[in-house]
């Protein structure tokens, strides 16, 4: 579900597409070769960017929480037989 302040288009994006946008946001950043203005609505956009990554990771780390929890319902790895 997108976030309030989240566009569309990005809350629809998977973690490696997501990933992927912001990698090259940040190598055009790097370059320097934006303008002012260009440089900025680059910036929100990353940003934007970076915390559906961060929630997508969140979701993930829950999920592989769930299925590593113990029968007696604490968390851990479950140790090589």
């Amino acid at each position: 579900m997108p976030d309030a302040k989240q566009p569309t288009d990005i809350a629809g994006l998977s973690f490696e597409e997501a990933l992927a946008e912001l990698e090259r946001i940040v190598k055009g950043l790097e370059g320097g070769q934006l303008k002012l203005e260009e440089a900025i609505g680059a910036y929100e956009r990353g940003s934007l960017l970076r915390r559906h990554c961060e929630a997508k990771l969140a979701e993930a780390e829950a999920r592989v929480a769930a299925i590593v929890e113990r029968a007696d319902g604490t968390l851990g790895l479950r140790e090589s037989e």
